[in-house]
């Protein structure tokens, strides 16, 4: 990715053919409200994207850029990818390679689809489950009341339909909640030193270390289950 900012900044610029970054807020804002100048730079910072720069210095877009945040910004927001992962998935995809987890279907095959929303009565057909199991988990806190719901409280519903044929109700699945709570406090005390700059770059910066760390988080705990699983089966 250095090696393309390098061309890049080499390269001639064509003003009229390139966006400042506040057009390019103006094109991308509607869609993404919280984009604002710093966390454009922040993302130049991180590699995900190299901007022209004219002889003054200042950043210009192409069409090619502001796509490429467009998909940055969505898999942020939609999918709740970290940034290490989007880079790779892009770099992959400039390559001219298949990236690894969207072949083996870890990632949504459309990058770029709004998240649908359900009403009751559809995540309810569409998890295979009783309305009873919905309020359940809503009452256990598993999954958040509203009269609509997303794709992660689809998942959720699905697998609490799974997990009542072995005899697991959301009832038995309260202690999840508190946990989540106790990893959300270890999360937040970790970034109180970026917090405390309360600045859109800090921000943006404090975003994406919870993600990291919410990711390692979740290695951890799925090795405990593992382990304790080993010991169940010997």
């Amino acid at each position: 990715m250095a090696a393309r900012s390098s061309a890049a900044a080499a390269r001639p610029v064509a003003t009229g053919a390139l966006l400042s970054i506040g057009q390019v807020l103006a094109r991308l804002s509607p869609e993404f409200p919280d984009l604002t100048p710093s966390k454009l730079r922040f993302l130049e910072e991180q590699g995900l994207v190299a901007p022209t720069r004219t002889e003054s210095g200042y950043r210009k877009f192409s069409s090619a850029d502001v796509d490429r945040l467009r998909i940055i910004l969505t898999l942020q927001r939609d999918h709740s990818l970290r940034l290490k992962v989007i880079k790779q998935y892009l770099d992959e995809l400039e390559a001219g390679r298949t990236p690894a987890l969207l072949a083996t279907g870890a990632w949504p095959t459309s990058m770029l689809v709004t998240e649908r929303r359900y009403t009751r009565a559809e995540i309810v057909r569409e998890a295979g489950a009783s309305p009873s199991l919905l309020a359940d988990a809503i009452t256990a806190s598993l999954i958040a009341p509203g009269e609509t719901f997303g794709d992660d409280a689809l998942q959720v519903l699905r697998a609490l339909v799974e997990l009542q044929r072995s005899g697991i109700e959301p009832r038995h699945l309260r202690g999840f909640r508190a946990a989540a709570e106790r990893e959300l406090g270890l999360i937040e005390s970790a970034l109180i030193p970026v917090s405390r700059r309360n600045d859109a770059s800090s921000r943006a910066k404090a975003a994406e270390l919870a993600r990291e760390i919410a990711g390692q988080l979740e290695i951890v705990r799925s090795s405990l289950i593992r382990s304790a699983l080993g010991r169940l089966q010997s």
